[in-house]
């Protein structure tokens, strides 16, 4: 019975975002967009953090990594844009694979601050290479004239990116539910709950998270590829430390103990962000003391929390 209201709402929600340049003003068109590419930043963050137990603060690494990656090539070759996302996701897979290759020797607090430190190591290097990433200018000015694969469609129209967006994300987030769902996923929580016993099994703990940092970071490349057209800009601001911080928001927001969590997560923190912009100058105040609270209050997420109320009724 819960599988089924579930994907009736998801099939709901599914068909509103497919509709949604049709029947809501340009401006929720950009919204959208920036939910759903956050969503998914915030869902690959959630693979480690959520299913593996590994709090990283530098996942911003391999989202502004994909990026900048996207925006090089689109400026520099012209690829199309697939080809460029594809470049993007083996960006932030390597990226990961050699930060996490000394991260996940470590545990808890110390795999937390090494990768913070690494993360602001890889802002340095963007930052001070003018030479090659501009600096902090960014990369900005180009173009992507095509999608690739023989498609046809004009993706500096808004509405139409904003589609292409939501094809990728949705493809995107069914491969991962189904890795977070296999044999691979089982293991990921068994060592989020007991990483001893899991090793006393046979298996290689270190092997099995940093292949779960290395999946985490191609996903999070594939965020930045779909951010840098998106903004017209690959900048320094993406791979700073307080990006980090947003992922870590947005997954405890919705949930993590739930594959859509950081969804809801991401769409109520940008919705927040936005609504509260409008509203005063002190918005940063104002959104952190309502997060803040929505923390406190929902101490299994929104989504978490809304579940076990529907749990309880029936």
């Amino acid at each position: 019975m819960r599988n089924t209201i579930t994907l009736g709402v998801l099939a709901v929600v599914l068909a509103l975002l497919i509709a949604l340049p049709w029947i809501a003003p340009f401006f929720y068109i950009f919204i959208a967009t920036e939910i759903l590419i956050l969503g998914l930043l915030a869902a690959s963050f959630n693979l480690i953090f959520g299913y593996t137990g590994m709090l990283s603060f530098g996942h911003a690494a391999f989202f502004g990594i994909g990026s900048y990656a996207t925006a090089m090539l689109l400026q520099s070759v012209q690829w199309p844009l697939l080809a460029c996302l594809l470049v993007a996701v083996l960006a932030g897979a390597l990226l990961a694979l050699i930060i996490g290759f000394f991260c996940v020797r470590l545990n808890e607090v110390y795999f937390s601050m090494l990768t913070l430190a690494f993360g602001m190591m890889v802002y340095a290097v963007i930052h001070q290479w003018r030479s090659v990433t501009n600096g902090s200018d960014g990369i900005a000015g180009f173009a992507v004239q095509s999608l690739g694969l023989g498609i046809d469609v004009t993706l500096g129209n808004p509405a139409v990116y904003y589609h292409v967006v939501l094809v990728l994300v949705v493809l995107a987030t069914a491969l991962l539910y189904l890795i977070c769902r296999s044999s691979f996923g089982l293991i990921l929580r068994a060592i989020r709950q007991n990483p001893e016993r899991v090793a006393f099994c046979g298996l290689n703990v270190r092997s099995y998270r940093l292949a779960a940092f290395t999946i985490a970071g191609a996903f999070a490349g594939l965020a930045g590829g779909l951010m840098a057209p998106f903004l017209r800009i690959a900048s320094p601001e993406l791979l700073h430390w307080s990006m980090s911080a947003e992922p870590v928001l947005m997954s405890i927001l919705g949930g993590t103990g739930y594959f859509l969590g950081p969804f809801f997560g991401a769409g109520m923190f940008v919705l927040l962000e936005t609504w509260i912009t409008s509203m005063t100058h002190a918005w940063m105040l104002v959104l952190g003391i309502i997060l803040a609270l929505m923390v406190m209050f929902f101490r299994r997420g929104v989504l978490g929390t809304f579940l076990d109320w529907l749990q309880e009724r029936k």
